[in-house]
């Protein structure tokens, strides 16, 4: 898939989900909440096809508890008050046991408030900016601290960049991210004139203005460098739009977060060759499980070319993390279930071990990438597993909070007061 075919392969997406659901009346059913059309199509679209290839396969197994897994997939069409109806829809009538889903965090923001009314359960498997810890949600994909300060430090340690252009999509994680960056690389003796924070909308498309911003930026002839939190179908425009300039990567390096093998998959990549992006995971990752995955994907799907990425491998690892939390709980009930995820350890696919911590956030390694002219990453760092940390050590407001939903019971435990107080609502 790519960026450009986007819209069809969100069609072909809906003519899958309208298909018949299993006729079996005692299934453990499992929500898949993931655009299908829109402009997150081009990244969600795989990540149900990931859950419906997992659940496949734990079927072939004999299922859960004995009882074979329904998936009920539904299609909130990058539409974020429409995530929340349709996670209202999956409780509340088709009485779904876990759900899977959301991609940016303004969707999952939306579903949040309904989840933790109806005590739901979600595996939210995309990058974040943390500042969040929900009981009744467990977070696979990175928090700042596994993604955004790691590739910051790359960039100052090992790259020499001494100004910073934030360039991200207008929503609450390339914002919230980019205050934890702010704050950091002051904290780290980059002046606040160094720093150029822009924001675009989804499916942003002229981008010449903005480009002409960051080269000015370099016009004292100090190393600049982009950290990008672009989403979706945006990055196409921005990617040429640097290459229509003549900017190569070693000229001013960028350093996406949401940018992957899907992402890049059938674009020409020749003016993106040296660009970074930073996940944990990617797809040139050499382990034997990732073989083992790569191999099962590519039959599942029934196209060799198909690539695997980041947030594939959060639902891969959250959703056996709840296989096994299931059989070990004797039960789909979201309390017993919840109690039985924190310390549950599951092989991630780069030769490690991921654990589930009690603030429901996963232990990750970092990895930096640098974009091939064939669309893959080849892998230039990569660190051991990083606890994943719900809130930042580096916003006052933040650094006294903690989560531990095992002994505390509390998301938001203010050290200093210790007390708990109530999550911060900015849906």
């Amino acid at each position: 898939m790519t960026f450009l075919k986007s819209a069809l392969a969100g069609s072909l997406a809906l003519g899958i989900c309208a298909m018949p659901a299993l006729a079996q009346e005692d299934t453990i059913k499992v929500g898949v909440l993931h655009s299908l059309s829109g402009t997150m199509a081009i990244s969600e679209t795989t990540l149900k096809d990931t859950m419906l290839m997992l659940i496949d396969e734990q079927n072939k197994k004999g299922g859960v508890l004995g009882k074979k897994l329904e998936a009920v997939v539904v299609d909130p069409a990058s539409d974020w008050p429409l995530f929340a109806e349709k996670a209202r829809e999956l409780l509340t009538v088709d009485k779904v046991d876990v759900m899977f889903g959301c991609w940016t965090s303004v969707s999952r923001k939306s579903v949040l408030p309904v989840i933790e009314e109806l005590n739901g359960l979600l595996f939210y498997p995309v990058q974040y900016e943390g500042e969040e810890s929900s009981k009744n949600v467990f977070y696979t994909g990175a928090a700042p601290n596994q993604q955004a300060i790691p590739a910051v430090d790359y960039y100052l340690e090992e790259l020499g960049v001494e100004k910073f252009a934030l360039l991200g999509t207008d929503y609450v994680y390339p914002r919230t991210t980019n205050n934890i960056l702010e704050s950091y690389l002051q904290q780290k003796g980059i002046a606040k004139e160094d720093i150029f924070v822009n924001y675009t909308p989804f499916g942003h498309s002229d981008w010449s203005k903005i480009v002409s911003d960051v080269v000015a930026l370099g016009a004292d002839g100090k190393k600049v460098g982009v950290i990008s939190t672009i989403n979706g179908d945006a990055n196409i425009g921005f990617y040429k739009e640097l290459a229509a300039a003549g900017i190569s990567a070693d000229d001013i390096p960028v350093v996406a977060f949401s940018v992957g093998e899907e992402e890049l998959s059938g674009l020409d990549t020749t003016n993106l060759v040296g660009h970074l992006a930073a996940w944990n995971y990617f797809m040139s990752s050499d382990a034997p499980e990732n073989a083992e995955f790569i191999k099962a994907w590519h039959a599942f799907i029934g196209d060799e070319k198909r690539v695997t990425n980041d947030p594939m491998e959060a639902h891969y690892i959250g959703f056996n993390m709840w296989v096994n939390a299931v059989e070990q709980a004797g039960t789909t009930e979201v309390d017993p279930v919840i109690d039985a995820m924190v310390g549950q350890k599951f092989p991630n696919l780069t030769g490690g071990e991921a654990e589930m911590l009690a603030n429901h956030h996963l232990t990750k390694p970092v990895l930096i990438g640098e974009i091939q002219a064939d669309g893959q990453f080849d892998i230039i760092s990569q660190t051991d597993p990083v606890p994943g940390d719900a809130w930042t050590d580096f916003l006052p407001e933040s650094a006294v909070l903690e989560s531990d939903w095992a002994e505390l019971k509390c998301g938001m435990y203010n050290t200093d007061t210790k007390t708990c107080v109530q999550l911060k609502s900015n849906y």
